[in-house]
């Protein structure tokens, strides 16, 4: 059973996927995870935000209210977590400052906006093709805009070493996308989360 809930934390469905997006909305270290990483944005009020894989909108709520003259997209493949999302940012959603797309990185990209700050949160290796995603985002992004490519590993035994290859090989993915001025930081939990960042 234990598996079988894993897996749908890459496109939850159903019930079990509905079990998923509760634990990812409720797990006090999920919790940490994304306040954690949208903190290292340093998002101002007049920033469009991205979030790839926003889930439940734990991390789209937190970045709204920083961006409170901005806006916030969260894109989800998950019909079922674009829902969690909008419930949970209902608010926002009805003021405009808050827009959920069920879809892709290239959903988003293609409205032709320009993004101050893009987020994604245990995500990037789930893409088949991550390094073509990030070349696209960095073109939907503002000069000098900032990514946060976040990884925790997830799978059974993982540990801090596993964290850590994570970070560079999503460093080594940003930089072959054209991103500079890398740099990680990491949060202290079990195991421990990596976030590198990079400009466009």
């Amino acid at each position: 059973m234990r598996d079988l809930v894993v897996r749908q934390f890459e496109h939850p469905s159903g019930f079990l996927g509905r079990m998923a997006g509760w634990i990812m909305a409720h797990r006090e270290s999920n919790l940490r995870r994304n306040e954690w990483a949208v903190s290292l944005l340093d998002i101002e009020p007049r920033h469009l935000v991205l979030e790839l894989g926003c889930g439940p909108g734990i991390a789209i709520e937190q970045a709204a209210k920083l961006a409170t003259e901005g806006r916030v997209v969260g894109v989800d493949h998950s019909e079922l977590m674009v829902r969690a999302a909008s419930k949970r940012n209902a608010r926002a959603v009805q003021q405009g400052r808050v827009e959920l797309l069920h879809g892709t990185a290239r959903t988003a990209a293609e409205r032709g906006e320009r993004f101050d700050r893009v987020l994604a949160l245990n995500v990037l290796q789930f893409f088949d093709a991550p390094q073509e995603t990030l070349r696209l985002l960095r073109r939907s992004m503002t000069p000098g805009g900032v990514i946060a490519i976040a990884f925790q590993p997830r799978n059974e035994g993982a540990t801090d070493a596993d964290a850590r290859r994570g970070a560079e090989r999503n460093g080594a993915l940003l930089t072959e996308a054209g991103f500079e001025d890398l740099r990680t930081e990491t949060l202290d939990l079990e195991p421990m989360v990596t976030c590198v960042l990079g400009r466009a």
